[in-house]
């Protein structure tokens, strides 16, 4: 999160592009090297924000550091949830309305990913060849870390345990929750590999337009 993009943390620009849509009360969930991200933002004024943060003891996932929350940082309202290493241009606004219109419990950010494989497919019944589909491209629907939650998602979550998103979306589903996706097509990078760092810090331009 800390890493520099385009001159300033990839972090920064998260903050940044909430506030520029009016989310300015933010809390950070920090565990390793805390005091080098703490020291950075202070109390957020001079990003135009007001951060407080929970400190995370041991990993506790996306969605247990929630458990965390104390009395008066429990939301009221609807609230994002977003991992601190990711670039996107993702209308934040767009997506508060998307989830409040539907009635959802929570909704997911998604992003198309294709998966080409580099072979010849070969569908095979009872050792028999029934067809040969050569280098077949395979579409999916991942995760693109960003959620939005309705408050009650808080009390579903265990306390001081480990605890990641998908766990409680799953959860949500066998309770037959409202939870829904929301499709993004706007640019989008999770800087995970050396390579993403790199092209993050080409893509910069298209992050700030």
């Amino acid at each position: 999160p800390m890493l520099n993009v385009g001159g300033k943390p990839i972090l920064q620009t998260i903050v940044e592009k909430f506030v520029s849509y009016g989310f300015i009360n933010i809390i950070m969930c920090v565990g390793y090297k805390s005091n080098i991200i703490q020291d950075y933002f202070g109390d957020g004024s001079k990003f135009g924000a007001n951060i407080e943060y929970v400190l995370e003891d041991k990993r506790m996932g996306t969605a247990g550091a929630l458990s965390l929350l104390n009395e008066t940082q429990l939301p009221k309202e609807p609230f994002f949830v977003m991992n601190g290493d990711l670039l996107t241009n993702v209308n934040f606004e767009s997506m508060l309305n998307f989830h409040i219109q539907n009635n959802a419990k929570a909704t997911m950010c998604v992003r198309e990913y294709d998966f080409k494989v580099p072979y010849g497919v070969v569908n095979i019944e009872k050792g028999q060849i029934k067809s040969i589909v050569e280098k077949p491209l395979h579409k999916f629907f991942v995760s693109a870390g960003i959620y939005m939650l309705d408050t009650s998602c808080i009390n579903m979550i265990p306390k001081n345990e480990f605890y990641d998103m998908p766990t409680l979306f799953e959860k949500m589903i066998k309770n037959n929750d409202n939870t829904i996706s929301f499709l993004i097509r706007e640019y989008w990078l999770d800087i995970g590999h050396l390579s993403e760092y790199e092209r993050a810090n080409k893509d910069i331009n298209s992050i700030n337009d």
